[in-house]
């Protein structure tokens, strides 16, 4: 028996795994003790890992069909990549570099985001390359982008073990984090001073276990931070020097709250004025405050705002940048981080670029060797297949993800899969709801079989390192992409 060490794909915490294995399987998982996530911890979904790990249902060899009237049949690597080729070269050359996209997952290492994002926007020219993280941490990025400047979450995990006052807003994180949680816990044991709020229309199980739980409406979360700086505006609970030195338009920001008092946002919010107010009370008198929040902030038509709101309230308290302090938004997907900084967003580059920005689309393309790179953002996810359902975009291809089953409105969906000219799936299982619509498939290794690396929502980078040999004909992401871009 051997023991390897490689990463959980589960959630964005990131725990270290070691992966048993007797060289035909993995017949173990148990945590490991020496990795800075969870030393050691795995929760129910990671020690089960080995279970996962099984031969049902993977796609072992390409797949293709010429018309949707047949059914794909088995074809050569050789065949299937050239018949992309082919097919690639000939839409763009009619309807250009924009009627191609590409549809990928926070589930996929860095190295494969790279060379998609290199694919799409170095080689083909085209910025359609988006990302499932879309769905649910696209409001973070664009709320740390707006008030910090950058999408890059200035907390980490030892920070628990140094703040006086937790917030959670939000988010579930016994339930969806649960490594994360079981060290809070720690936290709180070791000081019990410690104070944890949980903000959440629900009583979960973090909110049960919180020394104070404000159950908002589902959307005021604006209307309750809002009120929270108001009250700590007008208590003498701000900062003013750290305000001059490091902040701007907080004269409009005061102006924006003036009318936001804490018995306004009671009503907005159905919560008791007294209870805000005592939230604002801890955060004044608290010396460490450190935010976690997740999807209840992010998954919503005002997630930008929600985000941003709370930002503004560590800024305008100088809870940042400090051991313990900080807005800290928990990633959902395992390396939904690391695609970002890789530029794996219709609107981004590699790190942390933009694609409106001239200077940094000279930057990368002076990097990859390539002429302009196109500096208008392509489509976002839902406005992607938006785009194929009308014609626009003639091939989509998809990979390790399954919009057929996860994406909003999926009638729309189903029209855009029938709308394509062609659907390229890149996936390790046959069975997903998306790989029985693909008019291609291409076999990808999975977890247990990849190398490379990931990136956790505290920004640590694990290499990943594989188990097993890939089954069948199945290939890396990155190397499937790599083979069709020097083809192309």
């Amino acid at each position: 028996m051997l023991e390897i060490k490689t990463t959980c794909p589960y959630c964005g915490v990131g725990c270290g795994v070691l992966a048993k294995t007797d060289g035909q399987r993995i017949v173990g998982v148990r945590g490991d003790p020496d990795h800075p996530a969870n030393f050691g911890r795995l929760c129910t979904k990671g020690s089960t890992l080995h279970l996962t790990t099984t031969p049902y249902g993977r796609a072992l060899h390409p797949e293709m069909r010429t018309s949707r009237a047949d059914g794909r049949k088995r074809v050569t690597w050789d065949a299937v990549l050239d018949a992309l080729v082919d097919k690639f070269e000939k839409t763009i050359d009619a309807h250009g570099p924009d009627s191609v996209g590409f549809y990928i997952s926070g589930q996929l290492l860095t190295e494969d985001y790279y060379v998609f994002n290199k694919l799409a926007k170095g080689l083909i020219g085209t910025n359609n390359v988006d990302t499932n993280s879309r769905l649910c941490m696209s409001s973070a990025v664009a709320g740390y982008k707006a008030t910090l400047g950058a999408d890059a979450p200035p907390a980490c995990y030892e920070d628990l073990n140094h703040a006086d006052l937790i917030v959670i807003a939000g988010s579930n994180t016994a339930w969806a984090h649960p490594i994360l949680f079981r060290r809070l816990e720690d936290a709180k044991a070791k000081r019990p001073t410690l104070k944890v709020v949980c903000i959440d229309p629900r009583r979960t199980e973090t909110a049960r276990t919180a020394d104070m739980h404000i159950p908002i409406l589902p959307g005021t979360d604006v209307a309750l931070f809002n009120a929270l700086l108001h009250w700590l505006l007008w208590e003498d609970g701000i900062d003013t020097a750290y305000i001059r030195a490091h902040t701007e338009g907080f004269a409009e920001l005061k102006t924006a709250v003036r009318e936001c008092t804490p018995a306004w946002a009671a009503r907005i919010c159905g919560v008791n004025e007294s209870q805000i107010v005592e939230l604002a009370m801890l955060w004044k008198a608290s010396t460490a405050t450190l935010s976690l929040y997740c999807q209840g902030l992010n998954q919503s038509a005002c997630g930008t705002d929600k985000n941003a709101a709370l930002i503004n309230l560590h800024l305008a308290t100088a809870q940042i940048g400090k051991a313990g302090a900080g807005p800290f938004s928990l990633t959902g997907q395992p390396n939904a981080m690391g695609g970002r900084e890789v530029g794996g967003l219709a609107n981004l580059l590699p790190g942390h670029r933009e694609v409106t920005s001239a200077e940094h689309r000279a930057e990368v393309a002076t990097l990859w060797g390539v002429g302009a790179l196109p500096p208008f953002p392509g489509r976002a996810a839902v406005e992607m297949f938006d785009a194929v359902k009308r014609g626009e975009i003639k091939l989509l291809w998809i990979a390790c993800t399954n919009p057929a089953q996860s994406l909003p409105d999926l009638r729309s969906v189903m029209e855009a899969f029938a709308n394509a000219e062609c659907v390229i799936v890149q996936e390790a299982f046959r069975t997903t709801e998306t790989a029985r619509l693909a008019d291609v498939l291409l076999p990808a290794t999975t977890w247990g079989e990849k190398d490379g690396t990931v990136t956790n929502s505290e920004r640590a980078i694990t290499h990943v390192n594989a188990v097993l040999p890939a089954p069948g004909e199945a290939r890396h992401d990155w190397e499937i992409v790599g083979e069709f871009a020097r083809r192309l």
